[in-house]
């Protein structure tokens, strides 16, 4: 059989990354290559035509840097087990690059890029709980009509002097506007939430018609259920008659009934981005720095932003009672200084305080007919308010009076007796 071969030896230059092609049919037939006549024909350098020819193909996507490239190192210590700082969201982790590392990329840029990184990734995955979705009725309420209040308890803080503190901070947020006010403190007690919201309705300019809460055990004596109204707490219903608002409870195990404010709690997790940064005035100035940048920004829920939308809810508002009735609510914050006595005044009284604190500046907080005494966030002593001149803690005196006695001396039945004579003149004044 005779089989006859068509064989096309016509070959077609119409790219550059056809020349690897002619190359291999060139050297085949054992001829040369004019890289000058192709380098006319095609316009190029003489050069890319020899780079061509010798394989070169480019590539088909540039690769391309993040400029979040450069914060790798910073990022990759501020995840790593060694950092006591705290990021439970992206979002956060964005932030404070952004707020102490100049970090300028938006946040979904930044979430985009720590996603892409395995290693970032799996920070924000470990211990994610999976939560479960139910059924929410979304409802808005008018200006000035509603007001929700909530606490974030206990958050474990640890100093910058390494102290640990448990901190707790009380949130009231505005319906309408969405604005809101924050206040940090070591306690949680009724005389201190009817002081932040009495400071608060003096900020907003007014008081909303009624507020909504949990079962807190500040504001009920027994909770609202499915089945039951609940009981408001005595004081804190006279508190909310004189100051012109109605209590509203929600039904226990119900969250949804103020989302308004539990979705934006989440924001106070930030704190522990800071985690032994800051002392505990530090932390407060920072919490309310977080408050005036929340209430500043847009509202991805209401599409307005909270400050400028409380201006139409402010005139709104009901009127604040008179200064007489708020003074009484609002918890006396002062700085004094402790004498050569080992002391301190209120009101003309004097209390004592541990030895070692003569010619310092103490702070005084002053609600539920106590004194309690903090030198930076440690309380160094608590006092019972006193008409006497003189209140003395025993174990206060003895710790002064031994420092300018002999350890033969029986001190502690020095002290009684000194302390009876001190209590028998003072108590006739």
């Amino acid at each position: 059989m005779h089989l006859q071969l068509s064989i096309n030896t016509d070959i077609e230059i119409s790219s550059l990354l056809d020349l690897p092609k002619l190359k291999m049919l060139m050297e085949n037939l054992k001829m040369k290559i004019n890289k000058s006549s192709l380098a006319r024909d095609m316009g190029v350098d003489r050069r890319t035509i020899d780079k061509y020819l010798s394989g070169y193909v480019p590539k088909t996507s540039r690769k391309c840097t993040s400029k979040i490239d450069e914060y790798y190192g910073t990022i990759s210590l501020l995840l790593s087990e060694d950092s006591k700082q705290v990021f439970y969201y992206k979002r956060v982790l964005w932030q404070y690059l952004k707020d102490n590392h100049g970090l300028k990329c938006a946040a979904s840029t930044f979430r985009a890029y720590i996603s892409s990184k395995p290693e970032f990734q799996k920070y924000f995955d470990s211990g994610k709980p999976k939560g479960t979705h139910s059924e929410v009725i979304r409802f808005e309420t008018p200006p000035a009509e509603q007001a929700q209040l909530d606490w974030k308890e206990n958050i474990r803080y640890i100093t910058k002097d390494g102290e640990i503190i448990y901190v707790n901070i009380a949130v009231l947020l505005l319906a309408y506007s969405r604005f809101r006010t924050y206040y940090l403190s070591l306690s949680k007690s009724q005389s201190v939430l009817l002081s932040f919201l009495t400071e608060s309705f003096e900020a907003l300019g007014g008081v909303p018609k009624t507020i909504v809460t949990d079962n807190m055990k500040t504001v009920m004596d027994e909770p609202r259920t499915k089945y039951t109204k609940g009981k408001v707490n005595v004081r804190f219903d006279q508190f909310a008659q004189d100051m012109g608002f109605k209590v509203k409870p929600c039904i226990a195990g119900r969250p949804n009934t103020k989302a308004k404010i539990e979705a934006p709690m989440k924001i106070l997790d930030e704190i522990h981005a800071y985690q032994g940064k800051f002392d505990y005035e530090e932390l407060h100035q920072f919490v309310q720095k977080l408050c005036n940048r929340i209430n500043h920004s847009y509202h991805q829920g209401t599409g307005k932003i909270p400050v400028l939308a409380l201006k139409k809810e402010k005139d709104l508002l009901s009127p604040l009672p008179n200064e007489r009735i708020r003074d009484h609510y609002k918890i006396d914050h002062t700085l004094v200084k402790v004498n050569t006595s080992n002391m301190i005044t209120y009101k003309s009284n004097q209390y004592s305080v541990p030895a070692g604190y003569i010619g310092k500046t103490v702070g005084l907080q002053v609600y539920d007919n106590h004194i309690f005494v903090y030198y930076n966030t440690d309380l160094i002593v608590e006092h019972t308010i006193s008409p006497l001149k003189i209140n003395y803690k025993q174990e206060h005196y003895i710790e002064t009076l031994a420092r300018g006695l002999t350890s033969s001396t029986n001190i502690e039945e020095l002290a009684k007796k000194n302390l009876e004579a001190i209590n028998e003149v003072y108590k006739n004044e």
